[in-house]
């Protein structure tokens, strides 16, 4: 984890919404609903700084990646990079915007063009932004990112399926960086690799953060290689940001319940801290984002759910009993009966007993 470069947000998103509407009718298409897969995401990332966006399978992670990098456009709110918002932009306004935010995508089986040598597809970019590589410059530069992402330059006239998945999330890598970008979002970069390939990708990124100063918006459902990684971890449930804050206070003092839940399922390696934590179930299914739940979302779910809950909507703000005060709990998080816990960790500080203090 690179120490950040600037407290000053180089993005920040406010009022996000992505809707798919839900239609019935052949011929007369009426709209009946809406599948709310992102709904209403407010979040900043500073310079040299990597975020982490952690939840459960369903809960918007990716359409937010996509909408960060355009891939998607927002039903409502707005994208702001270095004060502009990109949601307005197009033509080539939004091309050069796109040169400074690029994505690593999940899965490098599918991500890669079978047909293209790895030389093409690290150097396609080139073919979009011919400013940033004259042609007679584009093998060396190529040849450079498969250095810097730690593959053999001499693999650069070689196809995807030559190389193992570790090998080609590297490639995807390179791709990223060939525009020389200020941000890359990576959407669960290492959850198609084995456990020993993702700690190598994962330092991989960490060196390549030091060295080219880049800003991470990091997306994952593993914690512990969240907790590795990230600077601020933002945690997701049924499109909504639910709790936020420094890697410290999410892992170590969490004030919302979904967040305590999901670190309670973390496995614990010490057999005694793992007898002396209590795990936290949770009952139900997730809500269909077609049909959220009244007030708070959570509270289909939730072991402190009360009356309030089905009839207020809580705020992503720092618990009022906190908001005079200085501490761990001292962060945003949309729960009516937030409270300070106290957790105790295993080994690797994740996974934990929550209890008053």
């Amino acid at each position: 984890m690179a120490e950040p470069i600037t407290a000053e947000p180089i993005l920040e998103v406010r009022g996000l919404h992505k809707h798919y509407p839900l239609t019935q009718g052949i011929l007369f298409k009426k709209q009946i609903g809406a599948v709310r897969a992102v709904d209403g995401v407010d979040l900043d990332l500073g310079a040299g700084e990597t975020l982490g966006i952690v939840g459960e399978s369903g809960c918007g992670k990716s359409t937010l990646a996509k909408m960060l990098v355009h891939l998607e456009k927002p039903t409502a709110g707005s994208i702001r990079y270095q004060g502009e918002d990109i949601t307005q932009l197009s033509g080539r306004a939004l091309k050069a915007v796109r040169r400074n935010i690029q994505m690593v995508f999940q899965d490098p089986y599918t991500s890669l063009n079978p047909r293209m040598t790895v030389g093409d597809i690290i150097g396609e970019p080139y073919e979009i932004h011919p400013e940033v590589a004259p042609k007679g410059s584009r093998r060396q530069k190529v040849q450079d990112l498969l250095d810097v992402v730690g593959l053999n330059p001499e693999y650069i006239n070689r196809y995807p399926h030559q190389f193992s998945g570790g090998q080609r999330q590297r490639i995807g890598i390179a791709r990223g960086l060939a525009l020389q970008p200020e941000i890359i979002v990576a959407d669960e970069p290492v959850s198609a690799l084995d456990v020993s390939v993702q700690a190598q990708v994962i330092n991989l990124l960490d060196k390549l953060q030091s060295e080219f100063r880049l800003s991470y918006v990091f997306i994952a459902h593993d914690l512990s290689i969240v907790r590795h990684i990230s600077d601020r971890v933002g945690v997701m449930y049924l499109g909504r940001i639910v709790e936020i804050g420094t890697d410290e206070q999410i892992y170590e003092h969490p004030t919302h319940p979904y967040t305590q839940a999901l670190l309670s399922a973390v496995p614990v390696p010490d057999p005694t801290a793992r007898e002396h934590r209590e795990r936290i179930l949770l009952t139900g299914d997730v809500p269909s984002p077609a049909n959220i739940p009244s007030g708070c979302r959570f509270r289909t779910r939730c072991r402190k759910a009360q009356e309030r809950c089905a009839l207020e909507v809580p705020l992503l703000a720092v618990p009022a009993v906190f908001r005079d005060t200085e501490g761990p709990a001292d962060h945003d998080s949309a729960c009516h009966f937030a409270e300070e816990i106290r957790v105790v960790s295993g080994e690797e500080g994740a996974g934990a007993r929550a209890t008053a203090p």
